[in-house]
C-alpha cells in the first residue's frame, strides 16, 4: 500500500494533475510530460507513476464518470481541476489507499495546482461517487466507451476488423503490461541470468525467444543484477521476434530504418555477432542519442545515422543491404497497455496518415535492398489498412517482392496479450534473385 505523508501526499497527486493536464489539453505525450516535470520525492516516484499510468488507462471511464457527478462541465481553463477530478476517480477505484486518505489528498492538491476554490467541488464530487457507485456503474455498462474505457472510434474499429477478438483485444489493452528481459547473448546465457535472478529472490521464468525472460512483478530496470553491465535489457517478447525473423547470417550488411528507441537493433547484433555491418537509422537525433547510450551499456558497435528513411538520397553510401527493418510509424494501437496515453491521443485520420508514410518508407527503401534479401516490416498495431492490406498493396505493386513467412509462408499477427506479450505484426518480404 502506497503510504501517505499529510502534504506530501498531496504534492504528488498536484504534480500527477499537471501531467495528465498536458496529456489530455495539450497533446503531449505521456513519456514527454514526466521527462519535463520537476521530480518527486524519491518516495513517491512509484506513486506519481501509478497515478499517471492509471488515470490515462482509465480516462475515458473516469471521465464519463466525472461527467455524471458535475452538475455542469467545467470550462476549458480548468484542465487541472478536471484532471485532479479524474486522479481523485481513478484513485478511489484502482488504488490501494484508503477512500478518506485519497480524498483527503486529493482535495488538498488543489491548492498546489491553482484550484484552490473548487476545494469544496472536489470534496463532494469524490464523496458522492462513493455514495452512488453502485447506481453509477448500472448507468455506466449501456455506455460502451465508459465502460471499456476507450475512445468510441477506436472501440468500433476493432469490432469490425476483430469480431471474435476484440473485447479480448480490449481488456489485455486495459491490464497492467507484464515486464519482459531480453537477455545480452554476447555476455552470458539465459539459463545464467535465470540463476541471477533467482539468486536476487527476483521470480522469473523463461519465455519467447532464446534470450527471453518474462519478470512475475515489473520493476525498475536499474535494480535488476547486471543491468548497469550490460547483462540484459528491457524488452516485449512481440519485439524480441524482429531478429529470428530476418534470417540473419554471416557477412551480412543490415540497416535497421526508423531504429529508436534501439532495442531490435541491439539484438540484431547480439543474435549474429558477425553480420559485416549495422547501419542504426533515425530521423531523430535526440531519440538516436539515447540509442547510442543503450548500445554502448550493452557492449555494441553500430553505424549510427541521423536521415530519413524515406529519403535515402541523403544517407546512403550506395551499397546495397541483405537484410532491413522497418519497424514503421504506426497507430501503436498493440502496445496501448505500455503507452495508455495512445487512447487519448490517437485520432481516426491519424491511421489514414500512418497508411500513406509507410507506404513512402517501404517504396523507399526496397531499391537499397540486395536481390535474395529480407525486408522484415514491423509494426505494433492491429489495423488491416496497416498491416495485411499495406503489405498486399506492396507486393501488389513491386514484382520482385514475395511473401515468405515469418509462419508458414504468411504474416504474422500478435494480438496484445497473446502470451502476454504486446500486439505486433510481422511480414517477412524477400527480394526475387
Amino acid at each position: 500500500m502506497f503510504r501517505l505523508s499529510g502534504e506530501a501526499g498531496a504534492e504528488v497527486r498536484a504534480l500527477a494533475a499537471r501531467i495528465n493536464a498536458r496529456v489530455v489539453r495539450d497533446g503531449v505525450s505521456l513519456d514527454r510530460a514526466l521527462a519535463e516535470s520537476p521530480p518527486p520525492a524519491q518516495r513517491d516516484s512509484g506513486l506519481l507513476r501509478s497515478l499517471s499510468f492509471g488515470v490515462l488507462r482509465w480516462h475515458h471511464r473516469v471521465q464519463w464518470q466525472a461527467a455524471q457527478l458535475l452538475s455542469r462541465p467545467l470550462a476549458p481553463r480548468d484542465a487541472e481541476l478536471a484532471a485532479l477530478l479524474r486522479l481523485g476517480l481513478f484513485q478511489l477505484q484502482w488504488l490501494r489507499v484508503p477512500d478518506h486518505a485519497a480524498v483527503s489528498a486529493t482535495v488538498a492538491a488543489a491548492s498546489m495546482v491553482g484550484a484552490g476554490r473548487a476545494r469544496g467541488l472536489i470534496n463532494a464530487v469524490l464523496r458522492r461517487f462513493l455514495r452512488e457507485r453502485n447506481e453509477i456503474d448500472e448507468r455506466m455498462a449501456a455506455v460502451p466507451g465508459a465502460r471499456y474505457s476507450h475512445p468510441e472510434w477506436m472501440l468500433e474499429r476493432l469490432r469490425v476488423e476483430w469480431p471474435d477478438d476484440w473485447q479480448a483485444i480490449v481488456d489485455a489493452s486495459n491490464a497492467l503490461p507484464t515486464m519482459w528481459l531480453r537477455v545480452n547473448a554476447r555476455k552470458g546465457s539465459r539459463a545464467e541470468y535465470l540463476a541471477m535472478l533467482e539468486a536476487g529472490d527476483i521470480e522469473a521464468r523463461a519465455a519467447g525467444e532464446d534470450s527471453a525472460i518474462e519478470l512475475a512483478e515489473p520493476r525498475p530496470a536499474a535494480s535488476l543484477p547486471g543491468f548497469e553491465e550490460g547483462l540484459v535489457a528491457v524488452q516485449d517478447g512481440a519485439a524480441q521476434l524482429a531478429a529470428s525473423y530476418l534470417d540473419l547470417r554471416s557477412g551480412q550488411r543490415v540497416l535497421d530504418a526508423c531504429a529508436a528507441p534501439g532495442g531490435k537493433s541491439a539484438h540484431i547484433v547480439e543474435s549474429c555477432p558477425d553480420i559485416e555491418a549495422l547501419t542504426v537509422l533515425d530521423r531523430d537525433a535526440g531519440r538516436l542519442a539515447t540509442l547510442e547510450t543503450a548500445l554502448e551499456r550493452l557492449g555494441h558497435d553500430a553505424v549510427v545515422t541521423v536521415g530519413d528513411a524515406g529519403e535515402p538520397a541523403t544517407w546512403w553510401d550506395g551499397r546495397p543491404y541483405d537484410r532491413i527493418l522497418l519497424d514503421a510509424p504506426c497507430s501503436a494501437l498493440g502496445v496501448i497497455r505500455r503507452h495508455p496515453d495512445i487512447k487519448v491521443l490517437r485520432r481516426p485520420e491519424d491511421i489514414a496518415a500512418s497508411v500513406v508514410s509507410q507506404r513512402r518508407l517501404l517504396r523507399s527503401l526496397w531499391p537499397l535492398l540486395a536481390p535474395g534479401g529480407r525486408l522484415l516490416y514491423a509494426v505494433c498495431t492491429l489495423t488491416a489498412a496497416e498491416t495485411a492490406a499495406q503489405v498486399a498493396d506492396f507486393l501488389g505493386n513491386t514484382p520482385d517482392a514475395g511473401l515468405t513467412g515469418p509462419v508458414a509462408g504468411r504474416a504474422r499477427q500478435i494480438l496484445p496479450g497473446e502470451a502476454n506479450r504486446d500486439g505486433f505484426y510481422y511480414a517477412c518480404i524477400d527480394k526475387k534473385e
